[in-house]
């Protein structure tokens, strides 16, 4: 890796620290939390809230939810929208064939400076730019 270690991570890498019924993802995603240096965007942070309260297994409780928005996600939402963002990911729509909202993460993963961005949802070992995609469970 180069010198710059921070990661960006998308929502699932953060949601999968509370799956239960996937406990290798679980410890993974808590592991890959509690050792880098890393970041998220307005966009993660809202995208796990909603997980939070209406897809989980037992959804948090709100004030739960509060706390670690609170504690954990927004102290590192390095990323907030922007006219700029919205262009950027339309561009990379347009370059990369993702998703408008997967075009968004990877947008934001490079404005936060981040070398790489962890997410299970898109191609793990691609690059764009200078941001590098791995797909922190496999």
């Amino acid at each position: 890796m180069s010198a710059n270690n921070k990661v960006f991570l998308d929502t699932n890498v953060v949601a999968y620290a509370f799956d239960h019924a996937a406990p290798v993802k679980r410890q993974r995603a808590r592991e890959v939390m509690g050792s880098r240096d890393w970041v998220v965007s307005w966009q993660v942070v809202q995208e796990f809230a909603n997980l939070a309260l209406h897809r989980f297994a037992e959804p948090m409780k709100p004030a739960d939810l509060a706390d670690y928005l609170e504690l954990v996600l927004w102290p590192r939402c390095a990323v907030l929208p922007s006219p700029a963002l919205s262009r950027t990911a339309v561009a990379l729509h347009v370059q990369t064939q993702y998703r408008y909202y997967d075009s968004l993460i990877v947008a934001a993963a490079m404005a936060s400076g981040a070398a790489v961005l962890f997410s299970e949802d898109l191609q793990n070992g691609r690059s764009i730019g200078t941001l590098r995609i791995e797909n922190p469970f496999e």
